[in-house]
């Protein structure tokens, strides 16, 4: 059964009518889910609103909308396809300069013991993880529940076959150590609001983001690496990204490094996101502000 839907999953004809099923279903949330689009269209007039008109913001959120469900549906698609023995010959045509970049990454993991890898909710998220395992990366993954139980099953089945570790997001930190000091590297998605973050800018606007890569890379030492993927314009090519280490440097205070690292994570992030807006989850609450804080920092 699983051979047959990776078979189906693979044919052109396939991928041509899953990008109209999502692009159905992303006008669908757009126009019904009335909340979403005001979350959206927000947040693009807050990011974007000195370079895009009202028109050009609204496309971006209904793309975006779009984008979100082309993610569940190609998550599916490519995790069958990621136990296939010649998954990286399919992906090499798929993704542009994959092996520099999987070189790149592997180059930093090796040279660093383990480093940092921190990826924001755009593109696809999740083929990282599993090809960086392929290809000898050892990974500690921090995830969340989903909200989308099939597809949850899907992906925990598939990281616990691709070696992945796999660390709940609820109280993670001490097994976060633990993965470092045992040389692997971390996944991490550190670009939704949280009350016990820290306030750094974010496409011009402060952002309640955790401190979490930052503190442990000054912990131990270790650099955070911006990475991405996303489909590119108007075809079913991919663009991966893999930035230059973010390592700590000297300081005199161990707060001030840690909101250092953490607003430059945040412009790697904003860089790539600028390129590609509409692949951004722009759906979900950024720049929510909280009551109370009980982050470490308050500065």
């Amino acid at each position: 059964m699983t051979q047959v839907i990776q078979r189906l999953l693979s044919l052109p004809a396939t991928s041509k009518f899953l990008d109209i099923v999502t692009a159905c279903l992303g006008n669908l949330l757009f126009l019904l889910g009335r909340k979403r689009r005001h979350i959206a269209i927000e947040n693009l007039r807050y990011a974007m609103g000195g370079e895009k008109n009202s028109r050009e913001i609204k496309q971006i959120a209904r793309q975006s909308c779009q984008a979100f469900f082309l993610i569940v549906v190609e998550t599916t698609r490519y995790l069958f396809m990621l136990s296939k023995p010649d998954i990286l010959e399919e992906l090499r045509e798929r993704v542009e300069g994959l092996d520099e970049h999987l070189r790149k990454a592997k180059r930093i993991h090796e040279e660093s013991g383990g480093c940092i890898f921190v990826t924001p909710h755009f593109g696809n998220w999740e083929i990282f993880p599993h090809v960086s395992s392929i290809v000898g990366i050892p990974l500690a993954i921090v995830v969340r529940p989903i909200d989308i139980p099939f597809l949850e099953r899907i992906i925990y089945r598939h990281r616990a076959v691709s070696g992945q570790v796999i660390i709940p997001k609820r109280n993670a930190f001490f097994m976060l150590k633990k993965a470092l000091r045992q040389g692997k590297s971390l996944g991490i998605l550190p670009d939704q609001g949280d009350k016990r973050g820290i306030s750094v800018d974010f496409f011009g606007r402060k952002a309640m983001t955790t401190p979490v890569p930052a503190i442990l890379a000054v912990l131990y030492n270790r650099p955070i690496v911006v990475v991405a993927n996303c489909r590119k314009k108007d075809c079913d090519t991919y663009e991966a990204f893999v930035g230059d280490p973010i390592w700590p440097g000297e300081y005199d205070r161990e707060k001030a490094e840690i909101f250092r690292l953490t607003e430059k994570m945040n412009k790697e992030m904003e860089t790539i996101i600028r390129k590609y807006p509409e692949h951004y989850l722009w759906m979900h609450n950024r720049w929510k502000t909280y009551r109370t804080r009980k982050g470490l920092f308050k500065g």
